[in-house]
């Protein structure tokens, strides 16, 4: 961190707080206040915390925040001025956080801030418009009552706040990000059906088949299977209008991967697939094309047809493996997604051992908080392994820390391998081990 960024950030918790109307004194006493209400009264006098709020802001030498005053601020800076939530592009929250990270804090840090803020925010059914700026907000609200005003400005904050929901997968519960994007849906489908400037519906098309996209994947995970298809086929017939096919194959993959969990057999998530494939074929999109060749293969190991699987898998290698600059995808599809892959055709089709040895490296691999979902799945997959290996009682240890991550986001799906996982742990029925997990299972997920 070099002295200009940290003189940078200095200068923006200062132009915040003069946004404010406050004074050094004044921030002094929000933060003393903020405290008390949150239960974590300050020992500190005014004068005291007033000199800390100056040595943040010091034109010379500005100090980081330490973390309870980050807290604070957070708290502080995440209501508007009307004393309602905006955490989005251009909030002030946003604003701080790109104040602490001029000033040194981490990634991580900063991302733990940004999810306690949200769920605070969303808590007893709160603000449905937090994630989206003060900005956003007025330009949608004018966008809606006269779609003519529709701007590139805009349709890059609805965008931005669609990237928001995505990335709180697996720190949020699904239930509460349906709420959030909830926003954003409605008004893709009110400006689709209005006469909205020509030059930008291209990219309303793109944005609203993304939106329209992960809402069907919530719906889902929250067990609205109709509600679910009734996004998704609106979101296949607006990616096909973009001109761009690999923003339709995104859309049948998310589709076909639902699909083989809500329907009986593999035939509809397998006819999805191809059309995946199709279209990523036909794309731009490497990165797009190398995770339909792994759900191709996916798909072929689940039909016990071991060298498709293998083909496909080859295929998806080759893809994930070239020259993906200027990808105009934003998937985070990636070599440790990729071993889970191999882990599955190896589980269903091979190799027990190599199956457990691919879905451990995945596991390992798979380490932001956005990936907690997948980690969870691929580590209930890697337990199965170990399963058919022989070893009841290793794979129930993984099962229990499986349990704790999908009880936290709800995730469909991983409670879904975690049953059949159970479900392949009958023989063992009457261990001790297997009534732990029984316990566990039935008190985290009540099933």
């Amino acid at each position: 961190m070099t002295a200009h960024d940290r003189r940078v950030g200095a200068a923006t918790l200062k132009r915040l707080r003069l946004s404010r109307g406050w004074s050094l004194a004044d921030t002094a006493r929000a933060i003393i206040d903020a405290a008390a209400r949150l239960g974590q009264p300050f020992g500190s006098s005014i004068a005291s915390v007033q000199r800390a709020v100056a040595r943040w802001e010091s034109t010379t030498a500005p100090i980081l925040p330490g973390e309870r005053y980050q807290l604070l601020l957070a708290h502080l800076y995440a209501r508007d001025l009307d004393g309602q939530h905006s955490l989005g592009h251009g909030s002030d929250f946003a604003e701080l956080l790109d104040a602490l990270a001029h000033l040194g804090e981490s990634e991580h840090r900063l991302h733990e801030l940004r999810t306690l803020l949200v769920r605070t925010a969303t808590d007893a059914g709160g603000s449905l418009l937090a994630l989206l700026g003060p900005t956003t907000q007025h330009a949608l609200t004018a966008a809606l009552a006269d779609p003519s005003r529709l701007d590139e400005e805009l349709l890059a904050g609805m965008r931005a706040t669609i990237g928001d929901v995505n990335r709180q997968v697996g720190s949020i519960p699904f239930v509460r990000l349906q709420l959030l994007l909830a926003p954003i849906v409605e008004s893709c489908r009110r400006l689709l059906a209005d006469a909205v400037p020509e030059p930008q519906l291209p990219e309303l098309r793109s944005i609203a088949s993304q939106a329209y996209t992960l809402a069907g994947r919530l719906a889902f995970e929250t067990r609205d299977d109709e509600a679910s298809r009734a996004l998704y086929s609106a979101a296949t017939n607006t990616a096909g209008r973009t001109g761009s096919p690999w923003q339709r194959a995104i859309v049948h993959m998310s589709h076909a991967l639902v699909t083989l969990y809500s329907t009986q057999g593999i035939d509809a998530a397998r006819h999805l697939v191809d059309a995946a494939v199709r279209d990523a074929r036909a794309g731009t999109s490497i990165t797009v094309r190398a995770r339909a060749h792994a759900l191709q293969a996916e798909i072929a190991a689940r039909a016990g047809a071991g060298r498709h699987a293998q083909a496909a898998l080859s295929l998806a290698w080759y893809d994930l493996d070239g020259d993906r600059n200027g990808d105009p995808s934003s998937s985070s599809f990636s070599p440790a997604h990729l071993r889970g892959f191999d882990g599955l055709c190896e589980l269903y089709v091979g190799d027990p051992a190599a199956a457990h040895d691919a879905f451990a490296r995945s596991a390992h691999a798979l380490t932001t908080p956005r990936e907690r979902v997948q980690r969870t799945i691929v580590t209930t997959d890697q337990a199965l392994a170990r399963i058919r290996l022989g070893d009841p009682h290793a794979a129930t240890e993984l099962l229990h820390e499986c349990i704790d991550g999908a009880s936290s986001t709800g995730g469909r799906v991983a409670t879904i391998r975690l049953r059949r996982a159970r479900h392949e742990l009958r023989p063992w029925r009457t261990e001790g081990f297997v009534a732990d997990l029984d316990d566990h299972l039935i008190d985290a997920l009540g099933a």
